[in-house]
């Protein structure tokens, strides 16, 4: 079962109008995780948010192929910063599924005026996103937190990870430079 290219460029488009809401809903179910390190700040936290859906919004449609990179960059990077956030492994897999019910409330309308077909292929294909952008989430926490006890990673010796925002900002950057580039050149 397989979704039409039609219904992917609806739900895309769904999903890039609503960021703005999804991301506001997403930081309410994160409450206090979001301010409780003072080595990432919120700013930071909410801008990733924000480009982990427009990445996945450019997933959803027909783009999916050229984003997958993208896509796996960006939620690798989310499972970084958790780390540093000081979050538990379980904690940084229920905030990627966070995202899978703001996608299912925000586009709950948009599937049921489908096709029964339609909206169940879109609902998996969600599913199958989600899952994987967990998983990427994860290895980037574990990566982290290995990179910590290795000796020689940190020059103080104390296993905490340094943190430096303005390279955390030009990471995000070069991910977002990557989906415009992307979806730049699919204008063109």
């Amino acid at each position: 079962m397989r979704a039409s290219q039609p219904t992917l460029v609806a739900a895309s488009r769904v999903i890039a109008s609503n960021r703005d809401a999804m991301v506001a809903r997403w930081n309410e179910w994160l409450g206090e995780r979001l301010t409780a390190s003072r080595a990432v700040s919120r700013a930071l936290v909410e801008r990733q948010l924000r480009l982990i859906i427009d990445v996945l919004a450019a997933m959803i449609g027909p783009l999916r192929r050229e984003t997958k990179p993208i896509w796996v960059q960006v939620t690798e990077h989310y499972g970084r910063i958790a780390a540093l956030r000081g979050l538990a492994a379980g904690e940084v897999v229920e905030e990627m599924q966070y995202l899978r019910e703001v996608l299912i409330r925000h586009l709950a309308p948009t599937i049921a005026a489908m096709r029964p077909r339609q909206g169940m292929a879109l609902l998996l294909r969600l599913n199958r996103l989600v899952d994987k952008g967990v998983a990427m989430a994860v290895v980037g926490y574990t990566d982290a937190l290995v990179h910590t006890l290795l000796p020689g990673d940190e020059p103080h010796g104390n296993g905490a990870p340094t943190v430096n925002p303005e390279e955390l900002q030009h990471e995000l950057d070069l991910i977002a430079r990557g989906l415009q580039t992307v979806m730049s050149a699919a204008r063109h």
